[in-house]
């Protein structure tokens, strides 16, 4: 039994003005075409229990708008959260359908380092894009591997 993990960078959203909260961004035109275009591959490829979890910012819940699936803001996966916060949302390696997680950097790349190399290192995810993660087990041997890394321009 494989379980996945997709690990999904809102896509482009505006600056904050000064006076405006972090959590308020929302999508720049740029990022709801990178939405719409990310959500129509994931949408072929997903199968249809896949859960889709998602920060509780505007620009990450507009991101997975644009899937329309079902979805659960989680606290636990907004900006600045740690890996373990983003491990335990995604009840990894124990989920028993994929799971969409829809989040930030730092704590996206930190999340595919340490599950494809074992290193807490801040690995780069393009606004838009995504990491597909599987593990698996293959001749009693537990193997974490990419099985996609995709940007909107790819798709």
């Amino acid at each position: 039994m494989s379980v996945d993990l997709i690990l999904w960078r809102h896509a482009d959203a505006r600056e904050a003005p000064e006076e405006a909260l972090d959590h308020d961004r929302p999508l720049t035109a740029k990022g709801e075409r990178q939405a719409a275009k990310m959500s129509r591959w994931l949408n072929q490829h997903l199968p249809d229990g896949a859960r889709v979890l998602v920060s509780p910012t505007l620009r990450t819940i507009q991101t997975a708008q644009a899937l329309e699936r079902r979805k659960r803001v989680m606290e636990e996966l907004g900006p600045d959260q740690t890996v373990e916060a983003l491990l335990h949302a995604a009840r990894w390696p124990d989920a028993k359908e994929p799971v969409v997680v829809v989040g930030h950097q730092p704590t996206l790349g930190l999340t595919a380092a340490y599950l494809l190399a074992g290193v807490m290192q801040p690995w780069p995810v393009r606004k838009g894009a995504l990491w597909w993660i599987k593990r698996r087990e293959r001749d009693g041997q537990v193997e974490v591997l990419l099985h996609a890394s995709l940007t909107s321009e790819h798709v």
